[in-house]
């Protein structure tokens, strides 16, 4: 078990400066050029990381491209493969508390959420996908007597992964461990405000004995490596978790190119809708108040929206703030703190921006709404909860990716299904209720990838993790993952 002095061993070892991965060789920009890494713990300079270039994005493209026909990876025996990717896991596992303090000097997420969701996360994933590497079969059609229709799965090619700054070691596995367990080459983007941790994996990727040119991984700005990625030729799928308007731009760049296959988890407005028959409304405050605050907001699937039930709106609404109130914001070092820091500046002042428009539209700031810790130089704000908000109100309709949860009376069942309808995005969603009937009803009728009942939070990789509506397409997680990354190939036999 991890104690605090361990973590305080990590606290402010230095880091070198980081490379690009291409071909099995760690090298630096084609430019020369690089990159500060800020910590949001305290504004502090923690490396460089290189700025990637066209070149240098387009050369770990074509690694990619002949590793993949050469078969030096997806030609060896499933075994095989599954040994070296469980060794993979094994040496992750082996660094793990390297490797979660290391992305929360990077990203700001508490720790004690970091060690279970990142490299905890990660492990388990890289595990499931390789022990399901020879467990995954080709069919046989139902045909008529005189002929055999075989049905193959093949690896797809070179798969672009872009990743997010909020959890990149959890969600760079969702990518990369089917991506890879498939048989594909991977060109691997993380994000420029938390590319450390991922570094770091796939260099393990690497002493694990991943073949050279199979991972590859470009640090850089989303305008030049992602650009690239997405316009290029040889790249087949590229999967992507982030904004709105960076998936309008993929797919408009796949379309100008080669048609990729492009699958995106954009964003979330989610709603959790709290009925006055659920049975114990304090935990559900405490729970809800998790659901949006954990990580600082910045969780894609974050009950960002709560629709209560009118007849217990003030009292619920009481609840939660004594739950928001009890949340220790603080270090994200520290195991007892229980909400770390904004990732960045300008999400930062995203965030306090959304409270004033939510005030000036009629919204009421019941709790929190500021800027907190100035003193550490960090990026840190307290748990925020607007009262008062309309359906039409920016706050219940755009993602703020902030610890900012919007509060909205419902009159009955049919009304709290047209509010937590009435957005463009469609990620995730939770129902409280006693009423088995009524919660049945509610997942069938809200329009959403994730429905938690009387819960929030807390699927693991046996089940599929995707949006509707603007909040994506395709599905991380379980095996429908594999869908992305194997094409179908039919074999049609006369015999």
């Amino acid at each position: 078990m991890t104690d605090q002095s361990q973590i305080d061993a990590l606290r402010d070892k230095p880091i070198p400066p980081q490379n690009l991965l291409i071909d099995g060789e760690l090298c630096q920009s084609a430019s020369g050029a690089t990159d500060d890494v800020i910590s949001p713990l305290n504004g502090a300079l923690l490396t460089t990381t290189p700025a990637g270039t066209r070149e240098d994005t387009e050369r770990a493209i074509q690694a990619a491209r002949r590793a993949f026909d050469d078969k030096r990876w997806r030609g060896m025996p499933p075994a095989a493969r599954k040994k070296i990717m469980l060794r993979w896991a094994d040496l992750l596992e082996e660094n793990m508390l390297d490797l979660a303090v290391l992305g929360v000097r990077n990203n700001g997420t508490e720790i004690g959420m970091a060690l279970k969701a990142e490299p905890g996360s990660a492990i388990a994933t890289i595990r499931f996908y390789a022990e399901a590497i020879d467990k995954v079969y080709g069919e046989i059609a139902p045909t008529a007597d005189d002929v055999m229709g075989l049905i193959h799965k093949e690896a797809v090619g070179v798969v672009a992964a872009i990743i997010p700054w909020n959890f990149p070691l959890m969600i760079g596995a969702w990518k990369l461990g089917p991506a890879l367990a498939a048989g594909n080459s991977v060109v691997l983007k993380p994000s420029e405000t938390a590319s450390l941790s991922l570094i770091r994996m796939a260099e393990l990727a690497l002493e694990a004995g991943l073949p050279p040119g199979v991972l590859n991984v470009v640090t850089g700005e989303g305008k030049i490596v992602g650009e690239t990625l997405s316009h290029s030729m040889d790249v087949d799928v590229i999967v992507f978790t982030g904004s709105g308007a960076t998936g309008r731009r993929l797919l408009q760049a796949s379309a100008a190119s080669n048609m990729k296959r492009c699958y995106l988890e954009l964003g979330g407005k989610s709603a959790n809708v709290v009925f006055a028959d659920t049975k114990n409304l304090s935990e559900a405050a405490a729970v809800s108040a998790a659901g949006i605050f954990r990580n600082s907001g910045q969780v894609c699937v974050a009950g960002s929206r709560l629709l209560v039930e009118r007849s217990i709106h003030d009292d619920f609404v009481a609840e939660l703030a004594k739950a928001a109130a009890a949340i220790r914001v603080g270090d994200p070092l520290d195991l007892t703190t229980q909400a770390g820091a904004v990732n960045n500046p300008t999400q930062l002042a995203q965030n306090l921006a959304f409270v004033e428009t939510a005030q000036a539209e009629g919204g009421t700031l019941y709790h929190g709404g500021n800027q907190i810790l100035q003193d550490t130089g960090g990026y840190f704000m307290e748990p925020t909860i607007i009262t008062d908000v309309a359906e039409d109100h920016t706050v219940a309709q755009k993602e703020v990716f902030g610890p900012v949860l919007a509060v909205t009376p419902f009159e009955d069942e049919g009304d709290a299904i047209r509010l937590a309808n009435s957005t463009d995005y469609g990620l995730a969603g939770g129902v409280w209720t006693s009423d088995l009937s009524r919660a049945h009803r509610m997942v069938r009728e809200m329009r959403t990838g994730v429905v938690h009942v009387n819960t929030y939070g807390g699927p693991d990789v046996t089940v599929p993790m995707g949006g509707v509506k603007q909040s994506g397409n395709g599905h991380d997680k379980s095996l429908h993952a594999f869908e992305k990354y194997f094409d179908l190939k039919t074999a049609w036999f006369k015999l």
